[in-house]
């Protein structure tokens, strides 16, 4: 049976240094997962990453808001780490997203 925390946690997914760095810079602390793992969250915790489409539509039935790192990577950008400075000169961005699986 899954044990139940007392405390709402932050939940900072992302192996990449500078996404990791350019978020705590933003103000988004909290615990830093290389990858998502439900069976971690509970109502009322707040994942922040940059997510595929069918994991975040898990996140609003368990009650877990989800905020995603918006980059608007050029196609030389894509596939290379980025520090946390080129992240904020591309006006990277944080936003909540609901996203809901339709039949």
């Amino acid at each position: 049976m899954k044990q139940l925390r007392s405390e709402k946690t932050t939940w900072i997914v992302s192996r990449h240094p500078g996404a990791i760095e350019y978020l705590a810079r933003q103000g988004f602390r909290g615990k830093q997962q290389g990858h998502l793992d439900p069976a971690l969250l509970q109502a009322g915790d707040r994942v922040i990453g940059n997510l595929p489409m069918s994991m975040i539509a898990r996140l609003a039935p368990l009650g877990v808001e989800y905020w995603h790192l918006c980059i608007q990577a050029t196609p030389a950008e894509r596939g290379i780490e980025l520090s946390a400075d080129r992240l904020h000169e591309m006006g990277a961005s944080v936003r909540r997203f609901l996203v809901t699986e339709q039949p």
